[in-house]
């Protein structure tokens, strides 16, 4: 079959990006492809699976445009004026029946002109990490990147011992960063960020009148994603402004992780040595980030003072924006559908005393539609005195254990279970990878079973740091 290419990114300027075609592999193997995915994007699965070498950059599907994209970025506050694709390729993108236009990328393709002290390559631990996180966050209804395949290369990677080549097949709404609009910026190409701008607007924002009006936009998306981590567990784990797409996605899967027993300042990657990418840090950061964005358009918002002012203003909606989504969502996951003003309040105390206690998060709000949320306590008394306001609380709500059922996830990509696919794959077997994809695409319906897969650790079990792939 053919894949219908329309590469709008690549009909931008050349300093955009740097054409770049995958870099082949020895003996490509599949390990997973993502069949309703595929089938999303009018692409037949089975083609892909008897072409495994399109997968890898062995063979350049007609019509791609294969490119690297630029970008810069801040980096756990430390500013690189030159980051961009160092391991992935831009194969290009295709609009789907549906409509929906989609960026399809290789990722651990081989170098690229932005390769910084790497090979351009990924080993199979992080590609099934980002396969499983980012399907499962996409089943959680949570705005996320998608997997459509991950193959392996048969070769070895070197990171500090070696390990099973792969390649991860990565379908986004764009590529687009905060960190690409900080490359222009950095450079004073204001032509080059115009032309961003209206790329950006057009393909995701088409309802913008202004960089001003897509400043606003994209802060609601952004508030409305974190507010969406927050509600599960997620700690990204990585946000620096390069892992920050303008398109409102979840990107960049590297050390993320989700909680299970709630701590607010829950930190897993084992490069965030400060906890600034803490879980109760992740509204801030996004804020920051924001902060960075605005900046670059500042220069297309006319006179500076006012434009200053204006962006600063749209920066201050975000905690409004942010705020009224994370109600929503909470009230949801503790069963409540008509607001009061003491929500809030009775929802802040659940979390102060599941954080007290470590009560597991997932399985804390999953507990009090089944009856079952005391028993995530170490006291039960402490839950009991909260939930007697609560259970006074929902006598005003018409069907509380529907609500509470649709809000709260029976299963999530735990830690240990991910680990456990991994080490598997490392091994040459897939099983454990395909049962927990299997288990984590119905989150939110009990599955006979798969009771283990809501099992939260055992000590011995705890996966207490998560890795980047480099």
């Amino acid at each position: 079959m053919t894949i219908a290419f329309d590469n709008s990114y690549a009909r931008l300027p050349e300093r955009f990006y740097a054409r770049q075609s995958p870099v082949p592999v020895t003996a490509p193997a599949i390990i997973a492809v993502n069949d309703r995915l595929a089938r999303e994007l009018g692409i037949d699965p089975e083609w892909l699976r008897a072409n495994p070498g399109m997968l890898t950059g062995n063979t350049i599907p007609e019509g791609a445009s294969p490119l690297a994209q630029a970008y810069a970025g801040h980096q756990f506050g430390g500013w690189v004026p030159q980051l961009g694709d160092g391991r992935a390729v831009l194969l290009g993108e295709i609009v789907a029946p549906s409509g929906r236009r989609v960026d399809i990328a290789l990722k651990g393709s081989g170098q690229t002109p932005f390769s910084r002290r790497g090979d351009g390559r990924a080993w199979v631990g992080p590609v099934i990490r980002e396969y499983i996180l980012s399907e499962a966050m996409a089943a959680l209804g949570v705005p996320t990147t998608r997997a459509l395949a991950a193959v392996r290369t048969g070769e070895t990677v070197w990171r500090e011992q070696p390990h099973p080549g792969a390649v991860f097949t990565r379908v986004a709404a764009s590529h687009i960063r905060v960190g690409t609009f900080q490359y222009f910026a950095a450079r004073n190409d204001i032509e080059g960020l115009q032309l961003l701008t209206e790329h950006v607007i057009a393909r995701h924002y088409p309802g913008a009148s202004s960089p001003l009006d897509l400043l606003e936009k994209v802060i609601a998306a952004q508030a409305r994603l974190i507010a969406r981590w927050m509600s599960l567990g997620f700690i990204h784990g990585v946000m620096n402004t390069d892992n920050m797409a303008i398109s409102g996605e979840t990107i960049d899967y590297g050390p993320c992780a989700f909680m299970d027993g709630y701590n607010p300042a829950k930190v897993f990657s084992s490069i965030d040595q400060h906890g600034r990418y803490a879980f109760h840090n992740q509204p801030n950061i996004a804020v920051w980030n924001l902060a960075q964005f605005a900046s670059c358009l500042i220069p297309l918002m006319g006179e500076e003072g006012p434009a200053v002012e204006a962006a600063t203003e749209a920066l201050n909606h975000f905690p409004d924006h942010y705020e009224a989504e994370w109600l929503r969502l909470y009230r949801a996951k503790v069963g409540i559908t008509n607001p009061d003003p003491g929500d809030a309040e009775l929802i802040e105390t659940l979390l102060a005393r599941m954080s007290a206690q470590r009560a597991d998060f997932t399985r804390t709000f999953r507990g009090l539609a089944t009856g079952l949320a005391a028993a995530e306590f170490a006291e039960p008394e402490g839950f009991e005195t909260w939930a007697r306001d609560w259970r006074d609380r929902l006598r005003a709500e018409p069907d509380p254990d529907k609500v509470m059922r649709a809000a709260n996830p029976a299963y999530i990509p735990r830690n240990h279970r991910v680990e456990e696919a991994i080490q598997a794959a490392v091994q040459g077997d897939d099983a454990p990878f395909h049962r927990l994809n299997a288990v984590l695409a119905d989150p939110f319906h009990e599955q006979p079973g798969a009771e283990a897969y809501s099992h939260a650790p055992r000590e011995e079990e705890e996966v207490r740091r998560t890795f980047c792939g480099t």
